[in-house]
């Protein structure tokens, strides 16, 4: 295939899309990831698309949203990873709320074999997944149905949730940033998703790295809200991505890095009924009474003199061990 027509498929598949990483480019086009950055930075500089953190999005800043059909294509082995490592943050007997996504349906996929589990949730994909579950019982909020997500919202869904208390919310969006923190291209969805956080003491956010970075309309988590972050692991040229993890980290948001299968990268799965007793709840803690919040230095003492990928590496290295 010519760089052409390389690029008119990149540009369509963006269009179509709103977002799409490279690695699912290189896919459809059958070339290196390292030819397409090539190809997206030609287009970048077209003002055709824009760069984000590991793929492309519509110029403007905002990503619109896609439609579910596309969203279900989209990173899909970095949702499994990231949906199997946040099946061991469970425990058994647990109240929780899950929000709408794709990648909060692959995790009610994995809850359907925690017993004792009530999930709160306007998802129909979630409530779906989790229907002929023996010991889970699930919960669905009222509201309107809305069709491009599969999920209830509207001032029925809000009011439904109204009173409630859990103790954790599993959410998903369009973007992460540490400026901003979690945001979704809906007003309705992000609506929802406020209210879903307010039910629940400890909030995880289900993020891939190609969401790292990206800022879209409407707020949903404001990053001191955010307990932690499950997410896969970023490619290895990805500098953006690792800056923006160390940005929430320094800011007080956990970070757990799913590698293969689902796995800790550099440690073992979480086990259910571990307490999880290093959670942070959410609440006004970044530098307040305790100190300021850990920085992830790069390990073995990183000079100036060495290389910004070297720095990364080792940001990157610092998350694995936590």
């Amino acid at each position: 295939m010519f760089a052409a027509e390389r690029r008119q498929l990149i540009l369509e598949m963006v269009r179509a899309n709103g977002a799409v990483s490279l690695r699912e480019l290189a896919r459809v086009v059958q070339t290196s990831e390292v030819t397409v950055r090539r190809d997206v930075r030609a287009l970048e500089a077209e003002g055709l698309l824009d760069r984000r953190h590991g793929g492309a999005v519509l110029p403007g800043g905002f990503t619109r949203e896609s439609g579910f059909p596309q969203k279900s294509h989209l990173a899909t082995a970095e949702k499994t990873a990231i949906a199997d490592l946040a099946a061991g943050l469970v425990e058994e007997g647990e109240a929780i709320v899950v929000g709408a996504g794709t990648t909060t349906q692959e995790l009610a996929r994995r809850l359907a074999r925690v017993p004792g589990l009530t999930v709160v949730t306007n998802s129909l994909l979630v409530a779906q997944a989790l229907a002929h579950a023996n010991r889970v019982e699930v919960v669905m909020t009222g509201g309107t149905l809305r069709g491009s997500n599969y999920a209830l919202v509207g001032s029925g869904a809000e009011q439904s949730l109204q009173g409630l208390r859990v103790s954790k919310a599993f959410l998903s969006g369009s973007g992460l940033t540490a400026e901003r923190g979690l945001s979704t291209s809906n007003m309705l969805s992000a609506s929802v998703d406020r209210a879903l956080v307010q039910a629940a003491a400890e909030v995880v956010v289900l993020a891939d790295h190609t969401k790292l970075g990206t800022d879209t309309m409407f707020q949903t988590v404001p990053t001191d809200l955010i307990t932690r972050l499950v997410t896969d692991e970023p490619p290895v040229h990805d500098d953006r991505a690792a800056t923006e993890l160390q940005a929430l980290a320094d800011q007080g948001v956990q970070i757990n890095v799913a590698g293969p299968a689902g796995n800790p990268v550099g440690d073992q799965p979480p086990a259910r009924g571990d307490r999880r007793r290093d959670l942070p709840l959410p609440g006004p803690r970044r530098g307040q009474v305790g100190g300021p919040a850990t920085a992830l230095r790069p390990a073995g003492g990183l000079g100036g003199e060495q290389s910004q990928g070297a720095e990364r590496a080792a940001r990157v290295a610092d998350l694995r061990r936590r």
